[in-house]
């Protein structure tokens, strides 16, 4: 798979604003972590795909990696129920020394 059909679109949202800006010192019993960025991405890709999709696409360095599937919503559309589509969102923590300037 190509690494620039692994990752779809970023989520730009008022909570993704905030958690880019956040980072956290190291502490003695966690290390230091920079922003989280969520992305849509391809619904098979896994952790590792999608780490290296965004160090390759961005030229940053990844912490962590989360992901989760979102379930289709119901829908009503004249009378008829029907689902939206269901798709994988990942939520990618930078290093420290690390940031996105899409955000």
């Amino acid at each position: 798979m190509d690494i620039y059909n692994i990752i779809r679109r970023p989520l730009v949202t008022e909570k993704g604003t905030h958690q880019s800006k956040t980072s956290h010192q190291p502490t003695s019993s966690r290390p230091g972590r920079g922003g989280a960025y969520a992305f849509e991405v391809h619904e098979k890709a896994n952790k590792i795909q999608i780490r290296d999709a965004v160090e390759k696409i961005y030229s940053v360095r990844v912490a962590s990696v989360r992901t989760s599937i979102q379930r289709g919503k119901t829908r009503r559309y004249r009378g008829r129920s029907g689902t939206t589509k269901i798709w994988k969102k990942a939520v990618v923590v930078l290093r420290p020394e690390h940031h996105i300037d899409l955000f």
